[in-house]
């Protein structure tokens, strides 16, 4: 029996509703509301915080601007503003000419900006473009002047915008999708709108029964207090943060259950360009958690507690005092390998007191923008790196400012105040930059630096990635060791250099991830084996061979409304050679996303390759009514009109 053919070729042509992961029964959740008669002070800490208003619905009291007669010109759309009988309306003229009323469903967000939910079809809420300035007043589109027409996918009507898909998750408690990909509806659900109290410490249903019996029995509070997760525990801590605050892949329907491992509930973005910097420094709209993982508070032992207030989202001090909480001439005896200096002072920063060069954050925690007018800092607390520029192509938080100067120049002036300094060593951000531009040339030192235990492990997981693109054999045996790496994520990615290895190898080397204790490991691994020579497997390796093929199917079966699942979808029906599914997985892309280019490719080959060139030229036709430009596709035209000259008699 092939397992190809039996089992991935029948699990993943047309992914069946079937294939969702079974809801398991998890302890009971009760709502905010339930948890504020015993806790008002942290409670009332809570309620004004930006989670508890990430989601809300429409009222005065949650609504920023005045609706009433404002309105919005630009970006090639016109929007007016109004209330009416107590509701919050937007008249909306698309750039097509196309005219709609949508009444406001909900709000997201306090500061600086302040967006709106829209329901354009039942069930299915659309984040709108346009949004409020809370901080300078007025109405700003969020891609400024472009012009974004209502078949992009980029529109605020298309699969990036849906709110039940991209968003919702973070912004509410107790979330369930529900996606339902035969009729493309939702029916999401959640136990409240807005992060509440169990977003954060899992479902209260145990806690709320134990308060109940200790009224009467005095019995002592259970282990992490009945909740789900131990929020004493600093990596806990981190990982529940990181749920919402990192850049990832989920592999779930809705919220994890808090307390779930991360790397059994996502598979976090690596640093790769568009996102990062060479040198991970933050590119994209890529949240914390990323960063943080780069840092050597993190491999120290700091929490996000540290230095953030839990329940008002606030920071423990102003400006440098937070800081100062350790970097200090007192130092901090929870962090013994910090040395106490003071750091606030011109010895160390090498400007006016006080003003805002002089900041920790302007040099350690350089801020991009994101959403127009939302500014949010890098937090990998690096140290100014100038010197590296000429090899990675990053920034560099001196001539961020001093705009007007050169990296040598800042490279100079830092050696001037730091002669001694410990850090200008060789960075990971070398090897990472050479291994973008060649992977080939570049194995050996990615191999080197993912091997390198002293390294974050997202960095040595974007090494192996980046390595993964131009292995050989000899490379892929010599990294083979990192499969059983401490690091889920790094086991994760190990994987994919294991491609390059000869089949036989291949298979027996990713046989045991299939049992992985973490999901992400497990589907890596899956994915992998889809087109490996596995003719028979002893029966305990197939139990777990269709284990992960399972829960790579499930995963995929929550995504059924994303076209990068499509894309994936199609790619495996190629390699189980099953022709009709890739070209509904295909077609499902392209109508989710016209404008994905690489799905319009697929078509128009497969067009060629199963029913000819003129069925090529119809889908082609296709193709570049909604990508012109694509080059790919001018070129597969320019072909078909040589190959029609050709047959010409």
């Amino acid at each position: 029996m092939r397992l190809q053919r039996t089992l991935i070729a029948a699990t993943f042509a047309l992914l069946p509703a079937a294939g969702l992961a079974a809801e398991t029964t998890a302890p009971a959740f009760v709502g905010s509301a339930a948890c504020t008669g015993c806790h008002e002070a942290v409670a009332a800490d809570w309620k004004g915080s930006h989670h508890a208003l990430a989601w809300t619905e429409p009222s005065p009291g949650t609504v920023a601007t005045d609706f009433d007669g404002t309105a919005f010109e630009g970006a090639g759309m016109s929007v007016r503003f109004r209330i009416e009988d107590g509701r919050y309306y937007a008249d909306v003229t698309e750039s097509d000419g196309a005219r709609r009323s949508y009444p406001v469903h909900s709000v997201v967000g306090v500061e600086p900006l302040q967006q709106y939910l829209f329901e354009t079809e039942p069930g299915r809420l659309q984040s709108f473009d346009v949004v409020w300035d809370t901080e300078k007043g007025g109405w700003f589109h969020l891609y400024g002047d472009d012009v974004i027409p209502p078949d992009d996918g980029l529109h605020w009507t298309g699969p990036y915008k849906t709110w039940n898909a991209r968003c919702a998750e973070c912004h509410a408690t107790g979330y369930r999708k529900n996606y339902d990909p035969a009729t493309r509806t939702y029916a999401s659900r959640q136990v409240e709108i807005g992060v509440g109290c169990e977003a954060c410490h899992g479902p209260g249903g145990d806690h709320l029964a134990w308060a109940e019996r200790w009224k009467t029995t005095g019995e002592p509070l259970p282990p992490t207090g009945g909740f789900t997760v131990d929020l004493a525990d600093t990596e806990a801590t981190i990982q529940q943060c990181a749920t919402c605050h990192s850049r990832r892949e989920a592999q779930g329907d809705g919220n994890p259950l808090p307390g779930t491992a991360y790397h059994d509930a996502f598979t976090l973005a690596l640093l790769r360009p568009g996102q990062y910097h060479a040198d991970g420094q933050i590119l994209d709209e890529v949240y914390e958690y990323g960063s943080f993982l780069q840092s050597k508070m993190y491999a120290a032992g700091v929490g996000c507690t540290d230095c953030h207030k839990a329940h008002t989202a606030t920071l423990r001090a102003e400006g440098n005092a937070v800081c100062a909480q350790c970097h200090s001439p007192a130092g901090n005896p929870r962090f013994p390998t910090l040395t106490p200096a003071d750091y606030d002072s011109p010895a160390h920063h090498f400007h006016d007191q006080g003003s805002k060069a002089a900041q920790c954050k302007s040099c350690h925690m350089v801020e991009r923008v994101y959403m127009g007018n939302d500014w949010r800092a890098d937090h990998s607390f690096r140290v100014p790196r100038p010197d590296l520029a000429a090899d990675t192509g990053a920034p560099d938080a001196c001539t961020a400012c001093h705009s007007d100067r050169t990296p040598p120049w800042a490279a100079a002036t830092l050696e001037a105040w730091f002669p001694d300094s410990r850090h200008r060593i060789p960075h990971y951000g070398q090897v990472l930059a050479w291994g973008r531009a060649d992977p080939i040339a570049a194995g050996g030192d990615l191999g080197t630096l993912a091997g390198d235990s002293s390294h974050p492990g997202i960095v040595r997981a974007t090494a192996l990635w980046l390595a993964a693109q131009g292995a050989d054999a000899a490379l892929a045996g010599r990294l083979a060791p990192l499969l059983e790496d401490a690091d889920p994520l790094v086991r994760a990615f190990a994987v994919q250099v294991q491609r390059a290895a000869p089949p036989t190898e291949r298979v027996s080397r990713l046989v045991p991830l299939l049992s992985d204790p973490m999901l992400s490991v497990r589907i890596e691994a899956a994915k992998q084996m889809v087109d490996a020579p596995i003719a028979r497997l002893p029966p305990a390796m197939e139990k777990a061979y269709r284990r992960a093929m399972g829960d790579w199917q499930a995963a995929l079966g929550t995504r059924m409304d994303f076209p990068e699942t499509h894309m994936v979808l199609g790619s495996v029906a190629l390699a189980t050679r099953n022709i009709p599914a890739a070209e509904s997985a295909f077609r499902e892309v392209t109508r989710l996303d016209p404008q994905r280019a690489e799905a319009w490719i697929m078509l128009v080959r497969l067009a060629a390759a199963t029913s000819g060139d003129e069925a090529a030229r119809q889908v082609l036709t296709e193709a570049l009514a909604a990508v012109p430009k694509d080059r790919t596709l001018r070129g597969f035209e320019a072909e078909l009109a040589a190959a029609a000259q050709v047959a010409r008699p």
